[in-house]
């Protein structure tokens, strides 16, 4: 039996009212053929998997650089644990998975190399020339920079992926404000709600994994006592199966609270559309009040102990200093820079165009170039 794109539009038909339906998007900015066995958020699903940015994640920091171990998460890793929890998410609302899978895989595009230091390094330097920003830039990735099709730049995703990453919250940069007005659909509020689950989680692991983070101080956080001594686990001799034991259980805790309290809120809400979702005065998409406070608790346990750990700091500031000397001497010296990058110098500007270089680049690549000019 096949399933052309007809059936496809027809069996979304069956998902919950507030869901954001194919046979509803407002489509592409150029005009296309639509495939025959796709929809178009799978379409935009494909497209992104076969950029050369989404390859890229591979080697770019999570927390732990690429050279720290093979076990650790990098930004690939976490994007593809962002759409595990999404789709999960998604699934047991009623939402639209495609549209949540294309957005999950989209969100950190953007980040440059050596994670949010990196980010935070080239929105330095970008001061006076528009800044950096890694919702901005992987927009700018999407619809400008990646370069497949003879009749536009950019991918010609449909306008509700866009929006998802142009409506996605950062954590790290509070003061940015989204890109557009409204609060996005709930398939896009969905993946930031994930995004915010996956790496608490898998950043405890990571921290676990890599010593940094001793066992006998999980019992700082309510939350991790209390998953332990369900699982009858001993958080002062934590051995490697019983870390990955309270790390799933934290998981799968977060997912049921974010599932149900989202639920709830759409029902207490009454939206009946995906618009009345993007114009509700308030996100839709959250936690249980008890669940937020304990992963607030959380958060600030591993903003003190790993993300500010002395080794942690330690390569965020080679980090920096890469980058601050590559961004230095290539908009001095713009003749060192690849032939494709120079031709861009001019419709570009050259700060901007040294920026889109550096932020596509990996943790090693960047690495190399320094050592190149630096020996």
């Amino acid at each position: 039996m096949l399933f052309p794109r007809e059936r496809l539009l027809e069996l979304e038909e069956r998902l919950a009212p507030y869901a954001q339906k194919a046979k509803d998007t407002r489509g592409r900015a150029h005009p296309e053929p639509e495939s025959p066995y796709r929809t178009p958020y799978q379409k935009d699903r494909d497209r992104i998997l076969h950029t050369t940015a989404f390859r890229r994640l591979e080697y770019k920091t999570q927390v732990f650089p690429n050279w720290a171990g093979d076990y650790y998460r990098t930004r690939l890793t976490h994007t593809l644990e962002v759409v595990q929890v999404s789709r999960s998410i998604a699934r047991a609302l009623g939402l639209n998975e495609d549209l949540t899978e294309a957005i999950a895989l989209s969100h950190d595009l953007g980040h440059p190399p050596f994670g949010h230091t990196g980010e935070q390094v080239l929105d330095r330097l970008m001061q006076g020339h528009g800044g950096f920003e890694h919702n901005a830039q992987a927009l700018r990735i999407l619809t400008h920079l990646e370069e497949r099709y003879p009749g536009f730049r950019g991918l010609n995703l449909t306008h509700e992926v866009l929006e998802g990453i142009a409506t996605h919250e950062t954590r790290y940069a509070p003061g940015f404000k989204p890109l557009y007005e409204g609060q996005g659909t709930l398939e896009a509020q969905v993946v930031d709600l994930s995004d915010a689950i996956a790496y608490a989680a898998h950043d405890l692991d990571d921290g676990l994994r890599s010593g940094l983070l001793a066992p006998g101080e999980l019992a700082e956080v309510p939350l991790l006592q209390d998953l332990a001594r369900e699982e009858g686990l001993d958080l002062e001799r934590l051995g490697e199966l019983g870390r990955r034991i309270l790390v799933r259980q934290l998981l799968g805790y977060l997912i049921t609270e974010a599932t149900l309290a989202t639920h709830r809120r759409a029902e207490e809400a009454g939206v009946e559309s995906a618009e009345a979702v993007r114009h509700h005065p308030k996100r839709l998409a959250a936690l249980s009040p008890g669940a937020e406070k304990a992963h607030r608790e959380l958060k600030a346990f591993l903003m003190e102990r790993l993300y500010h750990h002395p080794e942690v700091l330690r390569e965020r500031r080679k980090a920096e200093t890469v980058l601050v000397e590559l961004f230095r001497t290539y908009t001095q010296n713009p003749r060192l820079l690849p032939k494709g990058v120079q031709s861009r110098l001019e419709e570009e500007g050259v700060e901007r165009a040294v920026c889109d270089y550096l932020a596509g680049m990996t943790d090693r690549y960047a690495l190399e170039a320094y050592r190149k000019l630096f020996p």
